[in-house]
């Protein structure tokens, strides 16, 4: 099968071409593609590519022991690989692994300085590792956060143009219905992508064999590399808490509110304890994290309670993958999504969102009056409510937050559910599959005031 076209693609270009460029650290989860997608840049751009890859190539951990002069380190990798070409502009060093060496950090000022070879490090950055690589390269690097694939790029694989994919936005951005020929077959794409999810080498083996055969074997050992890569990375002191907030995900999304509560995972637990294990998490890509508002209003952020919050997988196929094998049959033979409580819908949206450029997640819940809002997003001028709905049930939330005099940052929301596209003057209604053109569709529409 041929390479997977991602949206790293051609921020790699851009990166090449621009003529201030800075080493590069692409940071992702375990198995987003990060190393395919830049042996393949390297590949077509350039005459030479040094990879070295820290976990396979031990010997090469050393080669920054005697200082980080540009020159030495060449050097160094020369004696331990003769026959490599190092060109001035025309070579790429491809540092891969790079938890496994945070040393190499440190070369990157040198590098940055030196301008001679272009430099890219990947790795799953987890932890301390992170915090080293962090303070080491500060100023002389630049940073890019690659997820699993996004719908788009899914729709991609699937052999959907760019053109095609316009057309869908365009409806979008008139606000003008789909027939119900593109319902149904934009509809049963994207659930096919909710039990799939976006991790390649998943939709690789959709892709050819044309059938889910297969790709739940190979999510759930997914889910067992990332508990592993929990015992390889994590302190001694934090790994059972880790392990336990990450094993308890799915039983927190089963229930109505979906509310993580360290309280229930540990006798004893307090929320402070935790919070190292959910920023852990957090910073690996192997989770999203929405944290409930303090007030429905602007500014976002440090409006927020740190320890009232929910916890989402960041690839909704593994979190498909890790339900058991009753709700599997009943979600790849049926499609019966909305039997979880809403919880892989929620999934979906806020996975989408992270991958669409927002940075952090946030839910609204108030007792008295009882509201509670999925998600907020906001524009230059208004905090926008998006209300995700598993079947389309009443909207009472959206529209107090929308009519009510109290929430003066609120003028109009979103509702997420398997219905065509709409505007009733307070809320669009958008089908699921329209949600990672969302952050586009806000920069571009003419929206109500």
């Amino acid at each position: 099968m041929e390479l997977l076209k991602r949206k790293i693609d051609s921020y790699l270009m851009d990166w090449k071409n621009n003529p201030d460029r800075k080493p590069l650290i692409v940071k992702g989860a375990r198995q987003v593609g990060k190393t395919e997608s830049i042996r393949a840049f390297g590949k077509a751009n350039y005459q030479s590519v040094i990879e070295i890859n820290f976990v396979l190539q031990k010997k090469f951990r050393d080669i920054f022991d005697d200082g980080y002069d540009v020159d030495t380190i060449i050097k160094n990798i020369s004696l331990l690989e003769p026959s490599w070409k190092f060109i001035p502009h025309h070579t790429l060093l491809f540092f891969d692994e790079l938890q496994k060496c945070p040393d190499c950090a440190t070369s990157l000022k040198s590098f940055c300085q030196d301008r001679r070879f272009d430099v890219i490090c990947s790795g799953s950055l987890m932890g301390i590792y992170y915090e080293k690589i962090e303070s080491n390269a500060v100023g002389f690097k630049e940073d890019y956060v690659m997820h699993s694939m996004d719908f788009e790029e899914f729709l991609w694989a699937k052999g959907y143009s760019p053109s095609q994919i316009e057309d869908i936005y365009a409806h979008m951005i008139n606000i003008q219905p789909f027939t119900q020929l593109e319902m149904d077959v934009m509809t049963g794409i994207f659930r096919d992508f909710m039990c799939i999810g976006g991790m390649p080498e998943v939709v690789k083996m959709y892709i050819k064999n044309g059938h889910f055969g297969g790709t739940l074997k190979l999510q759930r050992q997914l889910l067992k590399d990332y508990e592993e890569d929990i015992s390889k990375y994590a302190k001694e002191s934090d790994k059972a808490k880790i392990i336990a907030v990450y094993n308890h995900i799915s039983a927190f999304l089963a229930k109505e509110n979906k509310k993580y509560q360290i309280t229930k995972i540990a006798k004893g637990a307090r929320n402070r304890e935790y919070i190292g294990a959910v920023d852990w998490l957090k910073e690996a890509g192997v989770i999203n994290v929405c944290y409930c508002l303090n007030n429905a209003e602007l500014p976002l952020k440090g409006n927020y309670d740190a320890d009232c919050y929910k916890i989402y997988y960041h690839d909704t196929g593994l979190l498909v993958a890790s339900l058991d094998e009753e709700a599997q049959e009943d979600l790849r033979n049926n499609k019966n999504f909305g039997t979880y409580k809403g919880a892989l819908y929620e999934n979906i949206i806020g996975e989408t969102l992270i991958k669409s450029g927002y940075d952090q997640l946030y839910f609204y819940k108030h007792d008295n009056p009882s509201l509670e809002m999925d998600f907020f997003i906001r524009n230059t001028d208004s905090l926008i409510p998006v209300e995700v709905k598993a079947k389309d049930g009443p909207t009472a939330s959206l529209n107090h937050l929308i009519q009510w005099k109290s929430y003066p940052d609120i003028h109009w929301g979103i509702k997420f559910c398997y219905k065509n596209i709409g505007w009733n003057g307070q809320f669009f209604t958008f089908p699921y599959f329209l949600a990672f053109l969302l952050k586009r569709f806000l920069k571009e529409n003419t929206l109500p005031k």
